[in-house]
């Protein structure tokens, strides 16, 4: 039985200094998070700027919302959707020609429900090249999609 009570999140590094982190947010919200367009390249510079390794001619929509850009690769050519959610509490590359549809979810962290202090869980997750993620789909922790792969719309992938 879970006892949140019992919860301790110190192992889990955010990987970045509070006033980073702060800094991030502020960008996030200003140029990630507006329903109204922002130019991609603006959000490229951000998320690289923040230390995200980001190739070129990258497209983002509106109200992506990206946790730690710190933690995220994604390669030439991709396109991330309107109110895409990355969970970057791990490792997250997105390959070369890449499509992550809208409302998709990336989530590299999880609880362990069996343990009485509900742990945090976290794993890396790959998309390999040219890979289609589709609208509302989720993808969990740990998870390693081969090149190619089709994520269909509303399904969920697990380790």
């Amino acid at each position: 039985m879970i006892d949140l009570s019992q919860f301790n999140n110190r192992d889990f590094t955010r990987g970045a200094s509070t006033w980073r982190e702060f800094l991030w947010w502020v960008f996030r919200s200003l140029l990630f998070a507006p329903w109204f367009p922002v130019p991609s390249l603006v959000k490229v510079w951000v998320l690289r700027f923040f230390g995200a390794r980001v190739g070129k001619s990258v497209v983002i929509r509106s109200r992506v919302n990206i946790t730690f850009p710190w933690r995220i690769e994604i390669g030439d050519h991709a396109w991330i959707g309107d109110e895409v959610m990355i969970l970057s509490l791990d490792q997250v590359t997105i390959g070369n020609n890449v499509c992550v549809s809208q409302r998709a979810f990336i989530c590299s962290g999880s609880h362990d429900f069996r343990s009485e202090t509900f742990d945090l869980v976290t794993e890396p997750i790959t998309i390999g090249d040219s890979s289609w993620i589709a609208a509302s789909a989720f993808v969990g922790p740990g998870v390693n999609l081969p090149c190619g792969s089709l994520v269909k719309a509303g399904e969920i992938v697990g380790k």
